[in-house]
């Protein structure tokens, strides 16, 4: 068994370990694995209660990375996140010195995001993009890896403000959290009420996940299949579709070429697939497609104009 197979067993391994503590969700841990093997931020949408915290804190654990939780107010600064400058007095000398934040960790859960002001959600921007974070002209690195997962509950709970554009870019997939169903909601009641259920282990580090990362985007993918995601893509541009407002940007094109190679390195393969594609476009664009009055009206979500696209240009080909 050489290097990439037995990288291939332990990342199949993590899922197996979140799993004992997050009943269901199948796709939603998938698509978080498949997010931080490839260096991306992850928007977590759903209602309160659907054990969006726990599975950030529990794949935190599986991986063994430094983990923080940021409970995002209305009256949440930008300090509070990024940290600040005081001043110390020492003898007779006084200067400033920077007071790290809770974003330097591996992992950020940025809770409930979208209950804060846009001026403190875009505290993340710089953080997210450059893995920096610049405080009176001063940037300090955060720790690698460094990944977001932030949750959000549906835009029209009370007390929500609309992300900006320009964050929901940041995010490489914005996952749909559903509802379980009467066995999952079973499960999670007799699990959280069992003390003695089996707990997650821990199976990669920091170093590793970074070696997983860097072994995924080493797959390869063939100039039929970058085609299909470029069409894709432009499809979102597409004039005449009178549901869609602005189209999804150059970022998406990247992330659906980073989300597949990882998923085929999941799946044990050397090459992208037709069928990768297929599973990482939908919560690759489902928050980078601005729907024009005519979708709302007419009841059209994101996930129908991705659908029709991806049929539009032939993306379930085998």
């Amino acid at each position: 068994m050489n290097d990439i197979e037995l990288m291939q067993q332990k990342i199949a391994a993590c899922e197996q370990e979140i799993g004992k503590e997050i009943i269901g969700q199948k796709d939603v841990i998938r698509s978080v694995m498949l997010a931080m093997l490839s260096g991306g931020n992850v928007l977590l949408e759903g209602m309160p209660g659907l054990g969006k915290t726990r599975l950030v804190n529990t794949i935190s654990h599986v991986l063994n990375l430094s983990f923080k939780r940021i409970q995002f107010t209305p009256d949440l600064m930008p300090g509070d996140i990024t940290g600040t400058n005081i001043m110390v007095r020492e003898g007779d000398n006084s200067g400033f010195r920077f007071e790290a934040g809770p974003i330097f960790a591996n992992i950020i859960l940025a809770d409930e995001i979208n209950r804060a002001t846009p001026k403190t959600q875009s505290a993340l921007l710089e953080a997210m993009q450059e893995h920096s974070v610049t405080v009176g002209n001063i940037s300090h690195k955060v720790p690698e890896p460094f990944f977001v997962l932030a949750t959000q509950n549906p835009i029209e709970q009370e007390g929500t403000y609309p992300l900006p554009e320009a964050q929901l870019d940041r995010f490489m997939f914005k996952v749909l959290v559903g509802f379980p169903t009467k066995d999952e909601l079973k499960g999670i009641v007799d699990l959280t009420e069992n003390r003695s259920a089996e707990k997650a282990q821990v199976i990669l580090n920091g170093d590793e996940v970074q070696i997983a990362s860097q072994m995924a985007n080493g797959v390869k993918i063939a100039d039929a299949v970058m085609d299909n995601i470029l069409n894709i893509v432009m499809g979102t541009h597409d004039s005449s579709n009178k549901y869609i407002r602005e189209g999804a940007s150059p970022r998406a094109a990247q992330a659906i070429v980073r989300g597949a190679k990882a998923r085929a390195f999941m799946e044990g393969r050397y090459n992208v697939s037709f069928e990768d594609v297929k599973a990482v476009v939908f919560p690759v664009l489902r928050h980078r497609i601005i729907l024009s009055f005519d979708a709302i009206s007419d009841g059209v979500n994101e996930d129908k104009i991705i659908s029709d696209i991806v049929q539009r240009v032939g993306s379930v080909k085998q």
